[in-house]
């Protein structure tokens, strides 16, 4: 049966007119302890603040969960366990089986684990002083990815050291702005994209764009080179660096982000922005990276498919740029 010439043009219009009148809303509310964001294309506002509010609660849910600030959360009552399997959620598990595969792939410079050390950091921020080494030496006993076991089979999570404590901030805020972003597609809201702070998750592009526009953060350095547009969708990206956290003590500056295995926060003044399938993976692996440095955080960016890296840094005072092969086709406003 042949469709009637004004017919077919009119299917084949209405989804651009539909498309056309779309609208952009935003809206920000404070939820894990930062300002998470969502940008929302929608017919009408009404419709965009209730898909807002659903993404807004799912993170809060997600908080409930994953805090280590908040000690009701799921997370701590795990970590204050020891010796015996626990059942997680399945939020949970879905984020303690990631943050397992990537602290396999990286060799521990990726370890959920780390807690005790962050507890240190957080106090030698505060403080203004280096942390004792033999204070150090004892929270690293605790820490180390081996010494979390994960049963798939009855989704159970065991910690095998004592005075163990979990920390998600490496991979929390990628998994809620995903969860977000889930629930606001689940609503018929597609187009719309989720971040908290250096962390997005983005969904369809907005009417009319290849994606949605993005400001790579450029080091806060006089010689570095100006911040990279890009245009995403349908992928997570996340930067991670000293920029934004750190500490200056007897002239040297330290970084927020860990080394699990030296006890260290970092010196290397960097920031490493990866995009990924998803922004669980991508705030995962900027923290892998920025940890295992250029030449094998790279080299784990390349065996991990659909994943790109972008890194500056500051070795020595002279800037040095790197991009992942991925990188380069990554979508870009030309200047």
């Amino acid at each position: 049966m042949k469709i009637p010439a004004l017919l077919l043009l009119w299917v084949l219009v209405l989804p651009l007119r539909a498309a056309e009148e779309l609208r952009k809303f935003a809206f920000e509310k404070a939820e894990m302890g930062l300002p998470f964001r969502v940008s929302v294309y929608a017919a009408d506002e009404a419709a965009a603040r209730a898909g807002a509010d659903a993404a807004f609660a799912r993170i809060a849910e997600l908080n409930a969960v994953m805090s280590d600030y908040d000690s009701d959360s799921e997370l701590s009552r795990l970590s204050r366990t020891t010796g015996g399997a626990v059942p997680v959620s399945t939020a949970l598990w879905k984020v303690l089986a990631h943050a397992q595969t990537v602290a396999e792939r990286s060799g521990g410079a990726f370890d959920i684990t780390v807690g005790p050390l962050v507890n240190v950091w957080r106090r030698a921020r505060r403080t203004q002083t280096l942390p004792d080494a033999a204070l150090l030496a004892e929270m690293r006993a605790r820490v180390g990815y081996k010494k979390l076991r994960l049963d798939p089979e009855h989704r159970t999570a065991e910690l095998l050291a004592p005075e163990m404590r979990l920390d998600l901030g490496a991979i929390a805020k990628g998994f809620a702005c995903d969860e977000a972003l889930a629930v606001l597609k689940q609503r018929g809201l597609p187009r719309a994209l989720v971040g908290g702070s250096g962390d997005m998750a983005a969904g369809d592009a907005p009417p009319d764009q290849p994606g949605w526009r993005i400001e790579v953060a450029p080091l806060d350095a006089p010689d570095a080179p100006p911040p990279q547009i890009v245009y995403l969708k349908n992928c997570g990206i996340a930067t991670s660096g000293d920029v934004f956290q750190r500490v200056e003590i007897a002239g040297q500056r330290y970084s927020h982000i860990v080394d699990p295995r030296t006890g260290l926060g970092l010196t290397d003044h960097s920031l490493v922005t990866i995009i990924a399938p998803d922004g669980m993976t991508a705030d995962a692996l900027s923290t892998a990276v920025s940890v295992l440095g250029p030449e094998l955080g790279l080299k784990l960016v390349e065996e991990t498919p659909g994943t790109a890296a972008h890194l500056v840094r500051k070795p020595a005072g002279k800037i040095q740029f790197l991009e992942s092969a991925r990188w380069r086709d990554v979508p870009r406003a030309t200047r």
